[in-house]
């Protein structure tokens, strides 16, 4: 008897549980997407040309302040990759009036911490600090940038940190094909030049980073933001700090003339159980109409777990775990790429399955229910990225570096949710050919050439 019950109560609990994973298939209906709304912001320029936007936001007693310089990578010679970078590792390093330990401790002292950053277009100087401290904070950024001290003496040790990331980098099939793809997308321009060799790290003087300081960092190519909670003195704090500072060079316009155009690279890595996959074009820029269809189509393609790609290839295949696609944007010129690592033995119907699942869509709109979906997806995760004071600066940065109307924001979700089928298969049919797209495959070439062979000849 007690056995029948036991039996009985294991049945009874299964049926439970496949109910409970019966309902999970099926969630309930989401709340239409709310919209964006951002605190109005104040916005002046100084004397000197800097630029300042005050965001007041949140309840809780914190501000974020962060000084964007509109020079980075971008800015480098074609014999000084990564000279941008040697530049913000030493800008961490002290002032005239300041060692790097009173730098870290006064910080501190205010509830946080500096950080250095140095991207493609822009050098980013920030701090994250209880509101209390939101001045002291502002001029301790402006002593940062305007008074480096640039010391000779911690150049070997940056090097020595430089080269051992490059290194790293370089030995990842992941760094590899990004290298790859990077430079069949954009060619000699700065955007697609990846990786120094180990001789121009080695090359670089102290010279050569007070040099390239001088000639990039300076009032006119600067934005101050300021986020969170802060009282009304704020501006006359950020003025006070920075309005001193020399004018400096005037931002350089650089934009890539891109056109999409098919290549393959196939780079040889023996033994290797996986295949590093990069799979791209040029796209419409930020400034484009087309950019949010992009997104949108993006993010049903391949740029959301959901997708369709991610679908094919991770849940119904099972060539690869994570697979992704991507817009990628600069400043005026964007690409998308779908990125995977998939098992050796697949790399060739993984492509297939993936250039399947282009053309499908570049043939067919999607349904209404499929693209809602995503596009309640989008609406929603773009609430969640401004639901803080850093996520609120990325996101003026953005449009302050797109040149974007000043309502792009305020307009995102509603745009997002005004795509419709027929934009999506349009968006598809008219950017995305997979015969004019850059193929980068990082492989055992011995065991994937063959599969590759119909990729190869586009």
């Amino acid at each position: 008897m007690s056995r029948y019950l036991t039996r009985l109560s294991v049945l009874t609990v299964l049926a439970a549980c496949l109910s409970l994973a019966q309902e999970k298939q099926k969630p309930p209906q989401g709340s239409a997407p709310k919209p964006f709304t951002l605190p109005a912001s104040q916005n002046f320029t100084l004397k000197n040309g800097a630029r300042v936007t005050l965001t007041p936001y949140g309840n809780v007693p914190k501000v974020s302040v962060r000084v964007v310089i509109r020079a980075g990578n971008g800015n480098e010679a074609p014999n000084q990759i990564w000279l941008a970078d040697f530049m913000g590792d030493l800008l961490k390093e002290g002032t005239t009036t300041r060692t790097s330990a009173q730098i870290a401790e006064e910080a501190a002292s205010m509830g946080g911490g500096v950080g250095v950053s140095v991207a493609s277009d822009e050098t980013t100087v920030s701090a994250d600090v209880l509101s209390d401290y939101a001045g002291a904070a502002v001029k301790l950024l402006a002593d940062v940038l305007q008074h480096p001290l640039l010391p000779a003496s911690e150049l070997e040790r940056i090097r020595s940190n430089r080269l051992r990331n490059l290194a790293l980098q370089k030995s990842t099939p992941g760094g590899i094909a990004s290298a790859e793809y990077a430079k069949a997308i954009y060619g000699d321009h700065p955007y697609g030049r990846y990786f120094p060799s180990e001789e121009m790290l080695k090359s670089y003087t102290v010279d050569d980073i007070r040099n390239f300081y001088k000639a990039n960092i300076g009032a006119q190519r600067a934005h101050i933001y300021v986020a969170g909670r802060f009282d009304t003195a704020m501006a006359k704090d950020v003025a006070a700090a920075f309005e001193g500072w020399e004018k400096g060079p005037a931002p350089v316009e650089d934009v890539p003339k891109l056109t999409a155009k098919p290549s393959y690279a196939l780079i040889d890595r023996p033994g290797a159980a996986q295949a590093t996959i990069r799979f791209g074009l040029p796209v419409p820029p930020a400034t484009s109409a087309d950019y949010i269809p992009m997104e949108v189509t993006d993010s049903l393609l391949g740029g959301s777990f959901g997708s369709r790609i991610t679908s094919n290839i991770r849940e119904q295949k099972g060539y690869t775990y994570s697979p992704f696609s991507s817009v990628n944007t600069q400043y005026h010129v964007a690409d998308w790429h779908e990125n995977a690592d998939v098992t050796t033995a697949v790399t060739g119907p993984a492509m297939t399955e993936i250039v399947k699942e282009i053309n499908r869509l570049r043939k067919d709109p999607p349904s209404a229910d499929e693209l809602q979906g995503i596009k309640n997806y989008m609406a929603g995760l773009f609430i969640i990225q401004n639901s803080s004071r850093q996520g609120v600066i990325s996101q003026l940065r953005f449009v302050d570096l797109q040149g974007l109307p000043a309502d792009w924001l305020r307009n995102y979700v509603p745009n997002v949710l005004k795509v419709t089928p027929q934009d999506v298969q349009r968006i598809a049919e008219s950017y995305l050919n997979p015969d004019k797209m850059a193929l980068v495959v990082v492989g055992d070439k011995a065991k994937i050439e063959d599969q590759l062979k119909p990729f190869a000849s586009r």
